[in-house]
């Protein structure tokens, strides 16, 4: 009973640990750049989630200094994640954009095919 109330209580730690390890399997275990870059994307919002979690205080109203609260929530992790999305955007559409170039130069998107290609380096 006391394992349920445990896994009850961080379930949004087991979801990040799963995001995480699910990405990081799609990036080493497929050769497709596509695939290899919604790995990375999944991986990346389970960063999101770790550092959200625990910003958040039951209880806590907006940093508003008024004598009525006494718990406040800090905005500084959501500010930052809203930062690093933008950021993931961009370099998400940096790769696609790097998956379509080698696609014209190269005619596919599998490491394997690409490195035959060049030679077997």
């Amino acid at each position: 009973m006391k394992a349920i109330q445990t896994f009850i209580d961080h379930y949004n730690y087991f979801i990040t640990i799963f995001l995480m390890v699910a990405g990081l399997y799609v990036v080493i275990a497929r050769g497709n750049m596509v695939k290899k870059l919604i790995g990375l994307s999944i991986f990346q919002t389970s960063v999101y989630l770790l550092y959200i979690a625990p910003g958040k205080i039951i209880g806590g109203t907006a940093p508003i200094i008024d004598p009525a609260f006494k718990v406040y929530s800090n905005p500084l992790p959501h500010v930052l994640i809203l930062t690093a999305i933008v950021v993931g955007v961009a370099t998400l559409a940096l790769g696609l954009a790097l998956v379509v170039r080698i696609n014209e130069a190269y005619g596919t998107i599998e490491e394997d095919e690409i490195f035959r290609q060049d030679g077997g380096k």
